[in-house]
């Protein structure tokens, strides 16, 4: 029993430390982003170390330190449930500030009725979350550049239909990726009627950009143009990135091309690409400049000029389209500061922006669907995805 109650207690606060202690490098880099989106699982798990070793108090001092150490990986623990009220009020005012108080009154009974109707469900951290089911086509080529097959898949409601858009944009540092990438988000937003649209691009390090950004600005025109096969509404059209895809997604909707897109969602896509190099992660477990010497082939001293063509916030001009930033605080890929900055430089201009920030996250807490910050950021960008493409 004694043997069981060190491993409870021992393996909890490892776990729980990870809520907290940032990833020194890329093997153990799952651990720093899962261990705060099951923190509920890591509640239970250190509550039950906990009550063992309360059990096993025999007066001695040495029966208080299994008391001590669960008792430290609970407070771990309950950290991200502890900051999470605050933050959804935060991330609440921030929509309101921005689209209005009544803003959830622009958007119809019809759609208000299939969103989620709390931040943070619980029982879902168990059970999962229902994305019901829907009409999905993988593997449409949309072009092949250079001999390069370009593939595109789509997520439609049950019913076919003319559909408001959503083309999803995947990271994977410009290296690697595919569309069949986050399809639970895919399906979710297709059973709530959405034509949702995840695309291809060429990766570096062979193909460098503007190759990535020529790519999403190829599909963007093929999704016009095969718009009635597609079932889409090319007139409401959003884009959504993740990472380099966020990256993507911005400098596409803030680009001359990018017509019809009626708003823009980056989850953690890197916006200031001479600073993110000469700047980077403490600890940098993905090599950020290794990462940007592939995507732009070279530092910034020797191709400056493209370093600043490939950064969203040199973009930033009035009208342009809303755009949605979520990035986590705890991000060591891609710093939560760069989202700060395109922000406040959109703050500037007439162009509508909102920027949530999630203190206890990591960089692609998403990957964790049914977790605490993804449920968080999914009632959000459902309601400002509804709200931009009414």
């Amino acid at each position: 029993m004694q043997i069981i109650s060190w491993l409870f207690s021992v393996i909890g606060l490892f776990l729980s430390l990870w809520i907290i202690v940032p990833a020194p490098n890329y093997f153990l880099l799952p651990l720093g982003v899962v261990m705060p989106e099951v923190s509920p699982w890591l509640v239970g798990i250190n509550a039950i170390a906990l009550v063992i070793a309360v059990l096993q108090i025999d007066g001695g001092y040495l029966s208080f330190v299994l008391p001590v150490i669960s008792l430290l990986a609970l407070g771990l623990s309950l950290r991200p449930l502890i900051q999470l009220p605050r933050v959804n009020q935060q991330f609440a005012s921030a929509m309101e500030q921005a689209l209005g108080n009544n803003y959830l009154d622009e958007i119809s009974e019809a759609v208000k009725s299939q969103m989620r109707s709390q931040p943070f469900i619980l029982v879902d951290m168990f059970r999962g979350i229902d994305s019901s089911e829907v009409r999905i086509l993988r593997g449409i080529n949309f072009a092949s550049p250079d001999g390069v097959e370009l593939k595109l898949n789509t997520y439609r409601p049950l019913s076919p239909g003319k559909y408001p858009g959503i083309i999803i944009i995947y990271g994977g540092a410009w290296r690697q990726g595919s569309p069949n990438k986050y399809e639970r988000f895919s399906c979710y937003m297709a059973a709530r009627g959405y034509t949702v649209i995840a695309i291809d691009y060429r990766h570096a390090p062979k193909y460098q950009f503007p190759a990535q950004l020529e790519d999403v600005n190829t599909a963007l025109n093929y999704i016009r143009e095969q718009a009635n096969d597609l079932e889409v509404d090319v007139e409401r059209l959003a884009l959504l990135g993740r990472s380099a895809g966020g990256h993507l997604a911005m400098l596409a909707a803030y680009g001359s091309e990018a017509i019809g897109v009626k708003a823009v969602v980056n989850y953690y896509g890197p916006t200031n690409l001479v600073e993110g190099y000469r700047e980077p992660p403490v600890p940098d477990p993905i090599d950020t400049r290794k990462v940007l010497e592939n995507f732009l082939g070279g530092t910034p001293e020797s191709h400056l000029d493209l370093y600043q063509q490939a950064s969203p916030i040199n973009y930033v001009k009035p009208n342009l389209p809303p755009s949605l930033f979520i990035y986590p605080e705890r991000d060591h890929l891609v710093q939560a500061k760069y989202g700060r900055q395109i922000y406040d430089k959109l703050q500037t201009t007439d162009s509508l922006a909102i920027l949530l920030t999630i203190p206890w996250a990591e960089h692609a807490f998403d990957a964790v669907f049914k977790g605490v910050s993804n449920q968080l950021a999914l009632y959000y960008t459902e309601r400002f995805i509804a709200w931009a493409l009414k």
